[in-house]
């Protein structure tokens, strides 16, 4: 196989939004420390919309962004709070896993913290193949061959081998 072809993890995303609620947000900054030890980054609003009672500057939320070594010995926690199980529809056409987890209690190796009770995340995967810097990088920036792009079934093919999971629409 071409080793340019070879899918692996470039980051992982652990994403907790709690609106206008500050206590919910720092029980998600509680929370995001606890799954990784890494003090996680408060998000902000932009937009004025005063029907939800934002304003910008306001923080809505806070997130986590792990890659290499970390980023899978972790993603591996998280699977099995899913039960390596996720579905068909968590895959997007671009490669990318997205799935929740309702309760971090689930979370193999994170223990129960009253401070926190019950609460959930978001987390997203990215994947990428040797030579995506291309569309990144400062100086002249190109675009990905339709080719080199990763598809939804070359995701979940990656997710299969490397992590044992199952997909399927239950």
């Amino acid at each position: 196989m071409n080793p340019m072809k070879t899918i692996r993890i470039e980051k992982i995303t652990l994403n907790v939004g709690a609106g206008k609620d500050q206590t919910r947000l720092e029980k998600g900054v509680l929370l995001l420390k606890n799954i990784t030890g890494i003090e996680p980054v408060k998000t902000f609003t932009n937009k004025r919309i005063p029907t939800w009672g934002l304003r910008p500057g306001l923080p809505i939320g806070c997130k986590i962004t792990l890659r290499k070594k970390p980023a899978e010995e972790l993603l591996k926690r998280l699977l099995q709070a899913k039960n390596n199980k996720l579905k068909p529809t968590q895959f997007d056409s671009a490669g990318n896993v997205a799935f929740g987890i309702h309760e971090y209690v689930d979370i193999p190796g994170v223990a129960y913290d009253p401070k926190i009770k019950v609460m959930g995340l978001e987390v997203c995967v990215t994947l990428e193949r040797p030579g995506f810097r291309v569309k990144r990088r400062k100086i002249h920036p190109q675009k990905i061959s339709k080719h080199h792009q990763i598809t939804q079934h070359d995701a979940i093919t990656f997710m299969q081998q490397q992590f044992n999971v199952m997909v399927s629409e239950e």
